[in-house]
């Protein structure tokens, strides 16, 4: 399969402490993706401020992150953002 990879949406807003961690974990995920030679994809932060609907949809559960049409609300499990990132970008099924 070819193409462009897709963008990992990464909603957030400032003083976020479970967004610093989620972005950290993400950043880590996705350097050690590309040591392995692994699809990676760029991050495209968002601040749910800025956004009236994005505040009503994920004040309650960011950071969440977004990638090829998955959400994770509450991301800051690195198991869960390997798995998505698995999922989205290497077209890794979950389970067996």
């Amino acid at each position: 399969m070819s193409g462009p990879s897709p963008t990992i949406v990464l909603y957030t807003k400032p003083g976020c402490g479970l967004c610093d961690e989620a972005r950290t974990i993400l950043n880590a995920l996705l350097v050690e993706r590309a040591a392995d030679g692994r699809p990676t994809a760029p991050i495209d932060e968002r601040n749910i401020l800025t956004d009236e609907a994005w505040q009503r949809a994920y004040s309650l559960e960011i950071p969440v992150v977004e990638v090829g049409g998955r959400r994770l609300g509450l991301a800051t499990s690195p198991a869960r953002l390997r798995r998505l990132l698995a999922e989205t970008l290497d077209g890794v099924q979950a389970g067996a």
